[in-house]
């Protein structure tokens, strides 16, 4: 894993992604310690479906506390699409995606590739890919694959990392990134 940050990321922007942001106070949690952590008073985050013709763009999380609606309609649109089975997203994953965007300065939404996968969907898209893990993090609602227009898998991917909170998948190929809350580790081109 490299500690070098994308040239995109300065230091100078990741501080006042810091400041202006929602990414304070984030939880600590287990193999998490370097978590984002900020001086905003709001978390939010902007996502769109393009399969599902549906979109988020919300405050989740004020002064310290989660708003359970906004969670609701992020873990909605984050549903196993194919079983229209919906898991609510475990909140650290929505805070790596949410802190992630910020530090990528710009008000483009993330395209959702997958998030919650059912049990079933996961075994389906398992017999199609070697790529997809037998115990992934998706069907337990902790992880995303995600793309956002006018980025790079490099500089998304670069983002997730400086969270320090999880595991980091790019898939340059497919252009697009995993992210998850899981243990911290990183893969991929």
């Amino acid at each position: 894993m490299s500690s070098q940050i994308d040239s995109t990321i300065t230091r100078r922007g990741l501080l006042s992604a810091f400041a202006a942001t929602a990414v304070v106070s984030a939880p600590v949690f287990a193999n998490a310690t370097g978590y984002v952590k900020g001086a905003g008073s709001i978390r939010k985050l902007s996502m769109f479906s393009k399969r599902l013709g549906e979109n988020v763009n919300t405050v989740y999380w004020i002064d310290g506390e989660y708003i359970d609606e906004a969670i609701f309609e992020i873990s909605k649109l984050m549903r196993d699409w194919r079983q229209n089975e919906v898991k609510l997203v475990d909140r650290r994953t929505i805070d790596i995606i949410a802190a992630s965007q910020t530090l990528l300065e710009t008000s483009q939404p993330f395209q959702l590739l997958s998030g919650y996968r059912s049990p079933r969907t996961n075994a389906m898209l398992r017999r199609q890919s070697r790529s997809v893990a037998r115990k992934s993090l998706h069907m337990t609602a902790q992880a995303a694959d995600l793309r956002m227009s006018g980025r790079s898998v490099r500089q998304i991917s670069r983002a997730a990392l400086s969270c320090r909170s999880g595991g980091v998948g790019r898939y340059s190929r497919s252009n697009f990134v995993h992210m998850d809350c899981g243990p911290l580790r990183t893969w991929g081109r």
